[in-house]
Order: structure tokens, then sequence, then C-alpha cells
């Protein structure tokens, strides 16, 4: 089993309270990530509640369940921790976090991952969660963003 880890970052044109706002609800992702289709939160629990599980399926079919992990709105970060995924991949921990950029009242993200995988895999699974995931979630962002 390989150890992968996925770093993306990139600059919004929003202010981080603009982008936070779209990003915080753990359950809003099919409103702002292209590959997902429908999002619940299990239980019934409030999505911003530590602990929560959502449930969701993507576009093409799969199903995932993540459990937030951290929510902070002091360093809008939050990290969450995948529990049931189509990936072959264990023990995946992700952190998707903001920073004011303060010339031009912009906004750097960045999202990481580390996860265990099979190493004859790593390779491809980097390479779908950084470019297809993370990069897609924040392409989809500035289209949003931009109005």
């Amino acid at each position: 089993m390989a150890k992968a880890s996925v770093f993306v970052s990139s600059v919004l044109d929003a202010s981080v309270d603009a982008v936070w706002e779209k990003i915080r609800d753990f359950n809003a992702l099919p409103e702002w990530h292209p590959a997902i289709a429908d999002s619940r939160i299990e239980g019934g629990e409030p999505s911003d509640s530590v602990g929560c599980i959502r449930n969701f399926n993507l576009k093409d079919g799969g199903n995932i369940r993540e459990q937030l992990l951290t929510l902070s709105d002091v360093t809008f970060t939050c990290t969450y921790s995948i529990l049931e995924s189509p990936m072959p991949v264990e023990d995946y921990v992700a952190t998707l976090s903001l920073t004011p950029i303060t010339d031009g009242n912009r906004t750097y993200i960045q999202w990481t991952a580390e996860f265990g995988c099979p190493a004859d895999e790593e390779e491809e699974l980097v390479d779908f969660v950084g470019n297809g995931v993370f990069q897609g979630g924040f392409d989809s962002l500035k289209g949003i963003l931009a109005g």
C-alpha cells in the first residue's frame, strides 16, 4: 500500500467571505462541484456539525460517504475523511482551506489530501483527485463567483 499526497491551489477573484459562503456548507457540493449529482447529511444532523456524514452521488453513478472532521470559521478551513468510496483508497483525509489575499480582495484556496492506495494505482489516483476532483471544483468556483 502506497501513501499518496495531493496538493492543489489556486487564486479566486472573490473575497474570502464570498468563497467561504459557497463552500462552508458540508452538504453544498452539488451547488459548486460539477461532478456531484446530489447530497444529503445522514441522520438529519446540521451540515456544519463536526462528525456529520455527507452521503452523495456522483453524476457518473458512484456514491461516496464522507465525515466532517473539522470546520473553522476563523481559519476558513474544513477537514473531512472518506468513509466509503468507489476509489481504492483508505485512511483518506482531505483539507480545504482559504486565505485572504488583501491585494485585490481575492482568495488563495488550497485542497490537500493524503491516503493509502495500491502502489500500482497511486499515480492515476493522485492525478484524478488533484486534476479532476480538486481542480475541477476550483474551476467551477471561478465561474460561479465571476457571476
